[in-house]
């Protein structure tokens, strides 16, 4: 009689602990984000909270989406994606177009974008532009505002060189001469020609275009819900273990990404871009309010954006925690 007492109890514990897990998975929710392009190392901090159960912990099943963001913004638009990863760019555009989105999280708290050039060209300032010939990937996103801002802040204009619409060949294009320079990013064909062995010049456009990088996009309705909140702390957890350990973070992230998808320099290149003396006083992921506002008044100045817009209509810091577990 005992023993039928002791399996009564444990047959018990076990139905009660099966209908907590049942609860948990009945409450689950998954959320759809889309990330730019292909998987890549530049994507570590959320593939990270994937696959070290942040998103789990907070009750979100994730799906990752690669493509370019003028596919995936219609389909965040749609209802069909969660979030999106791009460019603050692409949040500013859209909204003054109409649409309802914010930029939510900055990953990177400055535009990785420069402007490299193999040392025999001699190219080490927006002077040294003029009259040459300048890869970029196309008229959009920042790599093509940054030039923007670098050539007005040096009295320069487009028709002062020639701009070679190129996509993503930045550094096969510099290598065989067929572009003078490129613009392309500090974390990636920099640190590629760094492995090769050659220490490209590169000119820092952050002074004349202050931009926050590539951070997380979503819709005004969905940034006062609890999921939004839920989905940036796992991703700001994801920033952190990033931070604080590359190399491991990079071996969890790898498999997602694989051998052709980036390696730890860039990874390593790109640590400190995500941390800042703003973010180690309100949190990685936060947007530096001085930032949003001299980026955009180039982008006023330049007539890109309406005069009347003001950086808040674009960003928002809501969502983020200043301290995580």
């Amino acid at each position: 009689m005992y023993k039928n007492a002791k399996a009564r109890g444990w047959i018990g514990a076990a139905l009660v602990l099966a209908a907590a897990l049942g609860s948990a998975q009945a409450q689950t929710r998954t959320v759809n984000i889309g990330l730019g392009y292909v998987p890549n190392v530049q994507f570590t901090p959320f593939y990270v909270a994937d696959k070290l159960g942040y998103f789990k912990a907070e009750g979100l099943d994730v799906k990752f989406q690669h493509g370019y963001v003028s596919e995936l913004m219609p389909l965040l638009l749609q209802g069909k994606l969660d979030f999106v990863v791009g460019d603050p760019e692409d949040a500013v555009f859209a909204r003054a177009q109409g649409a309802p989105v914010k930029y939510v999280m900055a990953m990177y708290q400055r535009v990785p974008v420069t402007v490299f050039s193999l040392p025999a060209k001699n190219i080490t300032s927006a002077a040294d532009l003029k009259g040459k010939t300048v890869g970029i990937p196309g008229t959009f996103g920042s790599s093509y505002f940054a030039l923007g801002a670098l050539l007005d802040a040096g009295g320069l204009k487009e028709s002062d060189l020639r701009l070679a619409s190129i996509g993503f060949t930045q550094l096969e294009a510099v290598r065989s001469g067929r572009v003078d320079a490129a613009v392309g990013y500090v974390n990636n064909e920099v640190v590629q020609l760094a492995a090769a062995g050659i220490k490209a010049n590169t000119i820092d456009v952050s002074r004349a275009y202050p931009m926050v990088g590539a951070g997380m996009i979503t819709l005004d309705k969905t940034i006062s819900s609890d999921l939004a909140r839920r989905v940036v702390r796992a991703a700001q957890r994801g920033l952190k273990f990033t931070v604080a350990s590359p190399a491991q973070a990079f071996k969890v992230a790898q498999p997602v990404f694989k051998s052709g998808g980036g390696t730890l320099d860039v990874l390593k290149a790109s640590v400190p871009l995500i941390q800042s003396d703003v973010t180690r006083s309100h949190g990685l992921g936060y947007s530096d309010p001085a930032s949003w506002a001299r980026a955009l008044a180039y982008l006023q100045k330049s007539g890109k954006v309406s005069a009347a817009a003001k950086p808040a209509d674009f960003y928002s810091n809501a969502l983020i925690s200043k301290t995580l577990k």
